[in-house]
């Protein structure tokens, strides 16, 4: 009796350990290839906010005090361009930003003049001008927070948010 009841443990522990086994076997999506076709882990489907961002790039610097584009501003302004004109249905926003030094009123009026700017540059690209709306920040959303230039040089900057039409 005993010899039949510890034949029958062992007869469940098998079954258990190939129900393991039959469950891990079960085929994994090509993470590479992603599901259903799309893009796999870490890549962005074509035309959506996260192929503007990752591919693109949103953001264009400014130096202290400037509204004028850098030769990289406009190298990111001319691949945003390109996306723009291929993706038609999509419409932005240009964010102007500012960082903390200097007064409310001139960091509004700054940053008013950094998304006239990067929005000028974008309908100059040929993007139609009804798709892109701006708005100045100031200095009222940084994106780094200290006393130094490194904070500085992240918070004087137009941002391009894509705000309808992708898929």
């Amino acid at each position: 009796m005993m010899t039949r009841m510890v034949g029958m443990k062992y007869a469940a522990l098998c079954c258990c350990f190939l129900a393991l086994a039959a469950c891990s076997k079960k085929t994994q999506p090509n993470l590479d290839a992603g599901i259903n076709g799309g893009p796999g882990v870490g890549q962005a489907a074509p035309g959506s906010k996260a192929d503007f961002t990752t591919n693109v790039g949103d953001r264009v610097f400014f130096l202290q005090d400037q509204s004028t584009l850098t030769p990289e501003g406009t190298d990111t302004l001319t691949k945003q361009g390109g996306w723009l004109k291929k993706y038609a249905q999509v419409t932005v926003q240009v964010e102007g930003h500012a960082d903390e030094r200097g007064t409310r009123e001139y960091n509004i009026a700054l940053s008013a003049r950094r998304a006239t700017t990067t929005r000028n540059f974008l309908i100059g690209q040929g993007v139609a001008a009804n798709r892109i709306s701006s708005i100045a920040y100031g200095k009222e959303r940084p994106v780094a927070l200290c006393d130094a230039e490194q904070c500085y040089s992240q918070n004087r900057r137009s941002v391009t948010v894509i705000t309808g039409g992708t898929n």
